[in-house]
């Protein structure tokens, strides 16, 4: 196989970290990510696979004055290779250079204009004013000897940078996030511009090589796949299925927090499939174990916990030796899984699995793509519509929808909320342009008139957002009328419920679920 052309990131710990590495592969190159530790021999063995063409360094939490501030071996800047530094990479690749950083006295967080100044390098063809995302407390404050200031904002008069003869460039904002109208210019510049890229990576070839790496690893060994019904594990069993064909069976389990009608659509659909297909009814049994539970990281590690603990059992019995997730990236990078990232909230599926299990080995076959890119590989490999339509769904479902403790009252109000909601938003256009649309259970009372009199009851609060890949999202711009509407099916129809919020908040700095 011919090597493709690459782009190596070095991760700092950012939450957008893959994100970078996403909106290099939409452009056909290969983006690897690597530890910021990696070293001249590490590098050279990448190269036996890999056509390295350039480096990027995310951002990352720290400050570059800070003790445990991560940063990268000085040899890295003598690979006579492009470099691109984003928000803490920008100020570390000033700093490694003699420049220096200082904390900020205006922090910039959110939707700022940019002032280009000069548009070379990797700003070629932009606009004279940007807008732009940035999130940071630290500036550079001076650049070192041959480097030149290429845009500004108010708050941050070194807001982009390159050396005046080295192909060095740095961006204190965030050209990887769909808030910067034209980041993928920036990274189009960089790659084909400044590396010289070829357009030589295709999706195909990760579809090769995941079911290989599936097929070593179990070998002649049996499998279960952790199956929900939605595109992430049912993507992740068309992939096990073929690799290991017979020797994988399809778990399912109905852990009493879906939505209404999902366990028995989610079964009809899977029992007419060439899979073997185990339906598991574990509905007292979760609800049992939430009971009282009111923090949403002991509930999420909780059902991950108990998940394993079923798919142990099925395993078990049909002597299986290995376990399948569909666990994506977001998944991951949210739960704290790299050495240097924040965690951000834990994923049922992440850091919500025990320390201790039966499985010889968790494969996570989509453990490094995007949502949209599994969706890519679902249509290659004829993933039927009504599965590659379905909206993202967390797997601890409604429990971590319900704020404070679970009960079977409030599952049922939830189920009833949702269906209206869903009901709704799918007679109009919206239901295309939204990436996910749900109700969220309020544990507080409020005040409201029923029958002219009065009443009391529980506030359900509407989130909808729209989103290309969940690392950002923004909230949805509904018409008052369909806000309305919903409402009033929802006052109505529900008689617990006394008021119904819109949620309009965008992430970050929320994240798509409450909890």
């Amino acid at each position: 196989m011919k090597k493709p052309d690459t782009i190596l990131i070095l991760d700092f710990g950012g939450q957008y970290c893959h994100l970078i590495a996403r909106r290099i592969r939409q452009e056909k190159v290969f983006s690897h990510i690597v530890s910021p530790e990696i070293g001249l021999k590490e590098i050279e063995k990448l190269k036996e696979k890999l056509n390295i063409k350039g480096v990027i360094f995310s951002g990352g939490p720290f400050s570059v004055y800070e003790k445990r501030a991560i940063r990268c071996k000085k040899e890295i800047l003598n690979l006579n290779l492009p470099i691109l530094g984003i928000c803490y990479g920008h100020q570390l690749l000033a700093f490694l250079f003699g420049g220096k950083i200082k904390a900020g006295k205006v922090k910039e967080y959110g939707i700022v204009e940019v002032k280009i100044r000069k548009k070379k390098g990797i700003l070629r063809g932009l606009k004279n004013k940007e807008k732009v995302l940035m999130s940071h407390k630290d500036k550079v404050e001076s650049l070192p000897k041959d480097f030149e200031v290429l845009a500004s904002t108010e708050a941050t008069e070194i807001s982009a940078f390159s050396h005046k003869s080295k192909p060095i460039f740095g961006v204190q904002w965030h050209p990887e996030v769909s808030h910067t109208r034209n980041g993928q210019k920036i990274f189009k510049n960089f790659l084909f511009e400044i590396c010289k890229c070829k357009r030589n990576w295709k999706i195909e070839e990760i579809i090769e090589k995941v079911i290989e790496e599936i097929r070593e690893t179990v070998g002649k060994e049996k499998a279960i796949i952790a199956l929900s019904g939605g595109i992430d594990s049912s993507t992740s069993a068309l992939l096990g299925t073929e690799a290991i064909g017979e020797n994988l069976t399809a778990v399912f389990v109905d852990h009493g927090f879906l939505r209404e009608g999902e366990p028995e659509a989610v079964r009809k659909f899977f029992e007419k499939q060439k899979i073997n297909f185990v339906f598991q009814n574990e509905r007292e049994r979760f609800l049992k174990k939430l009971k009282g539970i009111i923090s949403p990281e002991r509930k999420r590690k909780i059902i991950g916990r108990e998940f394993i603990r079923v798919f142990e059992g099925v395993a078990q019995k049909i002597k299986a030796k290995y376990l399948i997730q569909g666990t994506i990236y977001p998944d991951r990078i949210e739960s704290g899984i790299r050495k240097f990232s924040e965690k951000i909230k834990t994923h049922h599926n992440v850091g919500g699995i025990p320390s201790k299990i039966r499985f010889k080995k968790i494969i996570e076959p989509l453990r490094e793509l995007y949502k949209d890119e599994v969706r890519e590989i679902a249509k290659k490999l004829g993933l039927k519509e009504e599965i590659l339509s379905r909206q993202p769904f967390p797997g601890p479902g409604l429990a971590i929808r319900i704020i404070g403790a679970v009960d079977e009252r409030k599952i049922r109000i939830l189920k009833k909320a949702d269906k209206i909601i869903q009901e709704e938003i799918e007679k109009t256009d919206f239901k295309k342009k939204l990436w996910q649309y749900f109700p969220v259970f309020l544990d507080l009372k409020t005040t409201g008139i029923k029958g002219d009199k009065r009443a009391v009851g529980y506030v359900i609060a509407l989130r909808a957002v729209e989103s290309e890949e969940a690392m950002t999202a923004d909230f949805a711009k509904l018409p008052y009328a369909l806000l309305e509407k919903i409402s009033h099916r929802i006052t109505n129809e529900i008689p617990q419920i006394m008021r119904v919020v819109y949620d309009i908040t965008s992430k970050p700095p929320a994240t798509i679920e409450w909890e």
